[in-house]
């Protein structure tokens, strides 16, 4: 069973089995799969039916260096504006793939097949695709929209609780922006297990997608609503620059967090509200503390890509299930943390 979820008559977002999607979704044209080894050794049926390249696994391989040895590759191989390109991985692979087809030969057609949890619910869809330039993330990309992301549930079996721990903190982030009952749902099953079912699991991703659907199809360039997928990025991204002992995704529940506790020391949302994002965090397995000191992250914070003028649009929650983005100096962000 699948379904089907369309933003701005650009990218359909498939929720299904990607045996049966491939065959349909994918088009009859030459294809070139870019992926990562891992992903090739797990599904090397799916990967080698299309010409592949395969370029290194983590952060650090998001770079300008990446980008230009697949240039070079495709140009060997003698890809043409025909070409289109496939991304087959999770977060990295799909920015570094998206970032390429949006560039090269100004431009190839190009879709996903996501296969970890923060992909699925959130790195793959939107059009966002960037890389890192030294130790700031995404600073370099483009706004293109993939024609399509295929997400199949069944694939995250292969995933280590870790990352599924680490997709969990953007459905948790999806949840607090625009679905109270996903975070219920959460709520009531978080300390059972991480993969309880297929259906679980379905579930999940479909109503976290269907979040950042419905604000990427009203604000695709992300000049309001958009803001709000910022949620806990703020601190996320200063704590992932300050150390390198957490992933994105462990980052961003320390932020989620730390926005909510302060928003509650100031009276923006409701105690009883903050305690529960703390619970839920702490229940799928995540830690809610930094492992570097407050100093260390507003030190970071002062680089932020998003800031202006030495002001922040922070994304503050009013409730679980809805947020607002307020306009702050840096001062004022930092008090907010003493």
């Amino acid at each position: 069973m699948e379904s089907c979820i369309t933003i701005r008559e650009q990218t359909r977002l498939y929720v299904g089995p990607v045996k049966e999607l491939v065959e349909s979704v994918v088009p009859k044209c030459r294809v070139v799969v870019i992926t990562d080894a891992n992903i090739d050794r797990l599904y090397p049926d799916l990967v080698r039916r299309y010409e592949h390249i395969i370029i290194g696994g983590g952060e650090a391989n998001k770079s300008l260096v990446t980008v230009a040895t697949i240039y070079d590759r495709l140009m060997k191989m003698g890809a043409d504006r025909s070409t289109f390109i496939l991304g087959i991985g999770g977060g990295i692979v799909t920015d570094i793939s998206g970032f390429v087809a949006a560039t090269y030969m100004r431009g190839l057609d190009f879709g996903f097949i996501s296969t970890t949890l923060l992909g699925q619910v959130d790195a793959s869809i939107g059009g966002k695709n960037g890389v890192n330039v030294a130790d700031y993330k995404n600073m370099v990309g483009t706004i293109v929209h993939p024609r399509f992301v295929i997400s199949d549930v069944e694939m995250l079996r292969t995933l280590s609780e870790r990352e599924l721990r680490a997709g969990m903190a953007e459905v948790v982030k999806s949840a607090i922006i625009g679905d109270a009952e996903l975070f219920d749902y959460i709520e009531r099953w978080a300390a059972d297990t991480l993969y309880h079912s297929s259906e679980q699991m379905r579930n999940i991703v479909l109503r976290a997608v269907r979040v950042k659907a419905a604000i990427v199809e009203a604000d695709e360039r992300e000049r309001g609503l958009r803001r709000l997928l910022n949620l806990g990025h703020t601190i996320g991204h200063a704590i992932e620059k300050s150390t390198r002992a957490v992933n994105h995704g462990e980052a961003v529940a320390m932020g989620l967090v730390a926005i909510a506790k302060a928003a509650a020391k100031e009276g923006m949302l409701p105690e009883r509200d903050a305690e529960r994002i703390a619970s839920v965090v702490r229940a799928l397995g995540l830690s809610i503390e930094p492992p570097v000191p407050v100093t260390a992250i507003m030190r970071a914070v002062r680089y932020d890509k998003k800031r202006q003028d030495n002001i922040l649009r922070v994304v503050i929650p009013e409730a679980i299930g809805r947020c607002v983005v307020r306009e702050m100096s840096l001062e004022c962000f930092e008090n907010m943390f003493k």
